[in-house]
């Protein structure tokens, strides 16, 4: 099974219509290595004490956020860890450049099932009586 993923450009559209629905979003940022001997350590600048990072983290989209510290966010990403990060180009030191909609489950159009309907599923798409319970 092939997923296709058509990644957008968080400047130019969010996932409006998609509140709580797991994306992968790109980031980018700045980190400290913790290793002289990291690939591009140290950078051509001897000012810089830190390197870019650009990868793909799961998360979801919501348009309203309060963080544990009280902060209300709006039309942010949250990871799992409820680290928030803004789209690119407002304020945040790990930015969503781009996002994509994850693929939905094998041989599914949702992204996720619960209790009989999980063991069904998972066992027409395997093909076999599935341990456990």
């Amino acid at each position: 099974m092939d997923a296709v993923v058509e990644w957008v450009d968080a400047r130019e559209r969010l996932p409006r219509d998609r509140d709580g629905w797991p994306v992968a979003a790109a980031i980018t940022g700045f980190y400290p290595p913790d290793d002289p001997q990291a690939p591009g350590y140290p950078p051509d600048d001897p000012q810089d004490t830190e390197l870019e990072f650009w990868l793909v983290r799961p998360m979801y989209f919501t348009s309203h956020h309060i963080a544990d510290d009280g902060t209300e966010y709006h039309d942010c990403f949250v990871d799992s860890d409820r680290v928030v990060r803004l789209p690119y180009g407002r304020p945040c030191d790990e930015a969503v450049t781009h996002w994509a909609a994850l693929p939905t489950l094998p041989g599914m159009t949702v992204h996720g099932v619960l209790g009989e309907e999980a063991r069904t599923a998972l066992r027409n798409i395997l093909g076999e009586r599935m341990p456990g319970k």
